[in-house]
């Protein structure tokens, strides 16, 4: 659902432009996607915000999370809800739990995993947006969000490496 704001532009007329949407995304309502041991939930994409940002809730369930990599064109921010998620940045180990926020600029390996018992979310925000479209070409649609996320498959990490050069990302070897 989308509430539009209009404005007036001199000539009478209403005009819509991106600059000028009100966006709003009641709960379970943004489109979501599996990935391997996690839910990611659409908020906002690149179109919808000019190529701003992207901004997605991501839910990780004990034992989930994503492999080293890196993001060669957006910066990544992480704001945890619930639980935590060990998050490995370059050499470094940051542990971040509930209320925490992690700012990950580009062009640094990363990776996080939930090593907890309970399932862990964050909002996370890329900037520019636009990398919604590898999760779109690579993960699963989400039908029933209610169900358990699957494991990585051989064709899910197959769409991945075909995708990774269109999305600036870099695969790298687990630590």
């Amino acid at each position: 659902m989308a509430i539009l704001k209009h404005s007036n532009e001199g000539n009478g007329s209403a005009t819509l432009s991106q600059s000028n949407r009100v966006m709003h995304v009641p709960r379970g309502s943004g489109a979501a996607y599996w990935g391997p041991g996690e839910l990611m939930t659409f908020l906002i994409t690149g179109k919808e915000t000019d190529g701003a940002f992207f901004l997605a809730e991501v839910s990780v369930v004990p034992g989930g999370g994503k492999p080293p990599h890196v993001h060669h064109r957006e910066d990544e921010s992480f704001h945890i809800l619930e639980g935590t998620l060990t998050m490995r940045v370059g050499e470094d180990t940051i542990t971040a739990s509930a209320g925490d926020f992690a700012f990950l600029p580009r062009g640094i390996p990363h990776s996080f995993r939930n090593a907890g018992d309970s399932q862990a979310r964050a909002l996370v925000l890329t900037t520019p947006g636009g990398l919604e479209g590898f999760f779109t070409e690579v993960f699963e649609p989400a039908m029933d969000r209610s169900a358990t996320p699957p494991s990585s498959s051989k064709e899910l990490i197959g769409r991945a490496l075909a995708a990774v050069p269109r999305y600036g990302l870099e695969l790298l070897p687990p630590a």
